[in-house]
């Protein structure tokens, strides 16, 4: 069972009700879908091609370049969304090429990983596929429920890319995997709440903060069944 809900009506972990959230902010503030030449896009681009450009980097064998370069990279992705906040300039495009950004900057990790450190990564494969597979299990169920990637931004995506920097830096400068190992776990437990907010979201919806953003509250519940009565 599906719940009915406006594209509007998920931002920022509130429900908007006529226009309005809990802090009087309105739809257009909340989204814009018209807005593509912004500051937080043209980090995202600088991300997306500084991504492509630490392939070549690992290939050259430039173990703390490529790590230097991936965390200013990573740290990107912070200051966009901050600003994009801030100035209340979020928009769907935003939220898709933020989403596909930082999927060119973790394949071009998992590459710089296997190219530093193949041994390692070889050797905790049971946590990197466990961590892989969920990521493709909630892309595969947005493609196929809404025709396009998931792009919710969690919470706990924000807090899973701090443990994915830690965790690469340690892999890369080999100071521990149990960074790493912790890393994958996060990631897996985002990836899977993802994937439930896809199961009840009726249509693609960016930025949703929180699976507990999209649950029937207690109060519409009741109003059903009064209704019912």
């Amino acid at each position: 069972m599906s719940i009915q809900m406006k594209p509007s009506e998920v931002c920022d972990g509130s429900t908007l009700t006529n226009g309005k959230s809990s802090g009087d902010l309105s739809e257009t503030d909340c989204m814009s879908k018209q807005k593509y030449i912004t500051i937080p896009n043209i980090i995202c681009t600088v991300r997306l091609f500084g991504s492509i450009w630490l392939f070549w980097v690992a290939m050259e064998n430039r173990l703390i370049l490529f790590t230097c370069v991936f965390v200013a990279l990573n740290m990107s992705d912070w200051v966009d969304g901050r600003i994009a906040r801030w100035f209340k300039l979020r928009s769907d495009f935003g939220a898709r090429l933020d989403s596909f950004a930082d999927s060119v900057l973790y394949g071009a990790l998992f590459f710089g990983l296997f190219w530093f450190r193949k041994d390692v990564l070889v050797q905790e494969a049971p946590w990197w596929i466990v961590g892989l597979l969920s990521y493709l299990l909630t892309t595969g169920a947005g493609l196929w429920k809404y025709g396009r990637v998931p792009s919710y931004h969690t919470r706990g995506a924000k807090i899973s890319q701090w443990f994915v920097l830690a965790g690469a830096v340690c892999l890369l400068l080999d100071y521990s995997v149990w960074p790493f190992r912790a890393a994958m776990f996060v990631v897996t437990l985002t990836n899977l709440e993802a994937t439930a907010i896809t199961w009840i979201l009726p249509k693609w919806q960016a930025d949703v903060l929180s699976i507990l953003c999209v649950l029937p509250s207690k109060k519409s519940g009741s109003q059903k069944l009064g209704n019912h009565g």
